[in-house]
């Protein structure tokens, strides 16, 4: 009887050993950054492949690279605050290191009111920092997630 059970447990081993694993991946990732005027407010979006477990959001005065610690100087001219949002468990490429975000790091947005830039401060540890540099200081800001499909949502007031 014992020999029969091993027989069978070997067999059964033997099988999930060589079925291939799906590959997901381990880290939401963003694909993509986008802005957009409205009424009263300056938005940018970045298209993720899942919600973040957390973001993080603080007016600072100035931003730096994570992992290097150089000073990053966010695009656009006259930006006189900045709005470093941190999403903690998320990334800007793949398990396998690949970009799957591979748009601008920093770049102006002249086509909104408020916000004159926006740069890619770190993708480093499962850790993606955006600075979001406005000029109004009275400015108020928003940041949430949204669903269907996957977005994290910065709003900066006028």
């Amino acid at each position: 009887m014992n020999k029969r059970l091993a027989a069978v447990l070997v067999a059964v081993l033997s099988v999930f050993t060589f079925v291939p694993m799906a590959s997901a991946q381990s880290t939401p990732t963003m694909s993509d950054i986008r802005t957009g005027q409205h009424a009263g407010f300056s938005r940018v979006v970045l298209d993720m492949s899942a919600s973040p477990s957390e973001h993080r959001a603080s007016e600072v005065t100035s931003v730096a690279h994570c992992a290097s610690g150089n000073p990053i100087t966010v695009a656009g001219g006259d930006v006189q605050e900045i709005l470093q949002v941190t999403l903690i468990g998320a990334a800007a490429h793949d398990d396998n290191g690949n970009p799957t975000y591979t748009g601008s790091r920093n770049f102006a947005t002249p086509g909104l009111a408020n916000i004159r830039g926006i740069a890619l401060t770190c993708d480093f540890e499962a850790t993606l920092g955006i600075a979001v540099g406005y000029s109004n200081t009275y400015s108020w800001h928003r940041v949430f997630t949204l669903t269907n499909p996957n977005r994290v949502v910065i709003d900066v007031g006028l």
